[in-house]
């Protein structure tokens, strides 16, 4: 088997299995609690807070740590919004955020709030003039994820913090693909809000976390106990949390070596698929991407029979989000690259992880190349001269550097 979907979810690791064991059985007890075994646990929560916060230069008590991602974008942006709304109800995003954040956003708009969607254009990146242009006297939030989890484009994160606490608007990112993969310093990059998930980073699933800036106020969604400041309330999972500050601690330490490999490897299929597949394409920016994340596309194919007749190889790959691999419409993101539908039905999303090597990349170009000739052969599309002659790279995404697709 090889595994390439570390973006959908990755295994735990067995350091991270062995820190959480106790936490299921000696060590039971609830950290509310006064006495001994509670408190054990109370050590072990306010540990994992530590171990989070300093992946990111914050404070152990800027971190509510929630059930994940979702959760945490949740969290941040109605938190913002029902705190914030008698000041305005405008807030700025992407086109290409994750459903997270869109739907999340969608959802405030049925209650009257407002909301941007800014382009991104056939690189996948926002422009930092256009933040600047969106912002309104009734802006209240800005939110644009740090890496997209798709095309693994990163977006001009430390510029937006910058804009936007010049004109004194709170600002959160998405940044669940590139926490424990990219470095991030929320005090450099001006982040009030920053959501992060355990299981993209070999940790444990169920869990996650909120960065909250300090003095930065929320309306909690979760009414109860007061736990987690007051904020989050509801017993904390413990065994959960301390598998996710034992896998953030690891990747922390692990994080200068593993994108110096992962460039490596997503670099040398890069180079060959554009080289060796004809009509092959590029998805995103060529450069400023997630080193692990590779979007290809691949004129008159299906993605769906690619990924099906890859997994019968022992490769495991995807299409784009998992959040969203059951629906067949096309992808929003790649729609938002000015892709028609017709290509972007042909897209592959390569994403590695810690457990991929050199040595995987023959048989991963190989195999995609077998597949993908085998489609064509049976597409109607292939020998449609009409539709297919020229290459669509220049006006239609990217590709890579001057190869002549």
């Amino acid at each position: 088997m090889i595994y390439l979907d570390n973006s959908a979810t990755t295994p735990v690791l067995d350091e991270v299995i062995d820190e959480m064991l106790p936490y299921f059985s000696n060590e039971f007890g609830n950290p509310s609690t006064l006495y001994k075994l509670g408190q054990e646990s109370k050590k072990a929560l306010e540990k994992a807070r530590k171990q989070i916060a300093e992946t990111i230069n914050g404070k152990p008590e800027e971190i509510i740590f929630t059930s994940g991602g979702s959760e945490s974008d949740n969290m941040a942006i109605k938190g913002i919004a029902f705190k914030n709304k008698n000041k305005g109800k405008h807030i700025i995003t992407s086109q290409i955020e994750h459903p997270a954040v869109k739907n999340t956003l969608s959802s405030l708009e049925g209650l009257g709030f407002e909301v941007t969607y800014l382009p991104v254009y056939n690189n996948g990146i926002v422009k930092i003039e256009d933040v600047e242009s969106a912002i309104r006297d009734d802006t209240i939030l800005i939110t644009i994820m740090h890496g997209n989890n798709e095309i693994g484009t990163i977006q001009p994160i430390s510029e937006i913090g910058k804009l936007a606490k010049e004109k004194g608007i709170k600002f959160h990112t998405d940044a669940v693909q590139t926490f424990g993969k990219l470095p991030i310093d929320v005090e450099e990059m001006n982040i009030d809000l920053l959501s992060m998930s355990s299981h993209k980073i070999y940790g444990p699933k169920g869990v996650g976390a909120l960065y909250l800036r300090k003095n930065t106020k929320i309306t909690p969604l979760i009414d109860g106990g007061g736990q987690e400041n007051g904020l989050r309330s509801g017993t904390e999972n413990i065994p959960g949390i301390v598998g996710f500050g034992k896998a953030a601690e690891i990747a922390n330490n692990n994080l200068n070596e593993n994108h110096e490999k992962f460039t490596k490897i997503s670099n040398m299929i890069i180079d060959r698929v554009l080289e060796e597949i004809p009509k092959s394409y590029l998805n995103g920016d060529i450069d400023n991407r997630l080193p692990n994340i590779i979007n290809f596309r691949f004129s008159a194919i299906e993605g769906e029979s690619l990924i099906l007749l890859l997994s019968g190889k022992g490769i495991y790959a995807s299409t784009g989000s998992a959040c969203s691999s059951k629906k067949l419409q096309a992808s929003p993101i790649l729609q938002a690259l000015g892709l028609p539908d017709v290509d972007i039905h042909g897209s592959l999303r390569l994403s590695l992880g810690i457990k991929n090597s050199i040595e995987d990349v023959d048989f991963i170009v190989n195999s995609i190349k077998e597949v993908v000739e085998r489609l064509r052969e049976m597409s109607p599309l292939w020998n449609n001269e009409e539709e297919y002659s020229n290459g669509i790279c220049e006006s239609k995404g990217s590709c890579r550097r001057d190869f002549n697709v």
